[in-house]
This record gives C-alpha cells, sequence and structure tokens, in this order.
C-alpha cells in the first residue's frame, strides 16, 4: 500500500474543500410553501411587516408589466423592482445574484441585503 504523502494529503484536502464549496453555491434553493402560490402556481399576493419593515406584492395593475411577469413587490411603500426567470424563481434589483422561489421571498432578501437602508426607487426606462 502506498504511503500517504504530503502532496496526496493537501490533494485530498483540496478536493474535499472544492467539492464542499459547489455544494453550498449550487445548493437547492429554498422550497416556496403551499401559501405562497396561489391558483395555477401563480404567486399569491402578501402583506406583512418583516423586521420591521412593510412588505407587499400582489398582481401589477396599470400596464404595469416590466419583467415581473404582471407582478408588483413593495418595501416600506417604494416598488423593488423584481423579475421572474425561466426556471420560475425571481431576482430583485437589490438581492440580483440571488434567485429566491417567490416575490415574498424576493422582499424578504431585498430586506435582509438592505440592512436597514431605505429603498431607493428604480428609474423605469
Amino acid at each position: 500500500m502506498p504511503e500517504l504523502s504530503r502532496r496526496r494529503a493537501l490533494t485530498a484536502a483540496a478536493a474535499l474543500t472544492a467539492t464542499a464549496g459547489v455544494t453550498t453555491v449550487f445548493g437547492a434553493a429554498p422550497e416556496a410553501t403551499a401559501a405562497d402560490h396561489g391558483q395555477h402556481g401563480a404567486p399569491q399576493s402578501f402583506d406583512e411587516v418583516y423586521k420591521g419593515r412593510r412588505i407587499q406584492g400582489g398582481p401589477a395593475g396599470g400596464g404595469h408589466q416590466h419583467h415581473g411577469a404582471g407582478y408588483a413587490v413593495f418595501i416600506d411603500g417604494v416598488e423593488l423592482h423584481v423579475m421572474r426567470n425561466a426556471d420560475g424563481s425571481w431576482i430583485s434589483v437589490v438581492s440580483h445574484y440571488d434567485p429566491v422561489p417567490t416575490p415574498r421571498a424576493a422582499a424578504r432578501a431585498a430586506v435582509d441585503e438592505l440592512q436597514g437602508a431605505r429603498l431607493l426607487p428604480f428609474p423605469a426606462n
């Protein structure tokens, strides 16, 4: 049986660390609850206080169709620009690189990322 060399031990440790990192980065997104989706898989409306911030979401009215698939999200009355990805996940202008399963989760992630800062209006194109 070959003797374990320092080089082999370091190589094995690096491989294990890389594997653990990939699993963490590409792990499964949090699952949405049944209460987060309505009829035909459309997201439910919500209005709640999360970490002291009022977050609201629901179908957008008045021709507001951007990338949010006809859905609008607000934090303390200021619209949070959200977008639905092709795989059904959601992202926002605040947490753009962290897809989540629902608009409610996108609002909560934005509140977490803002860390108490005020959300500024996003200019429409």
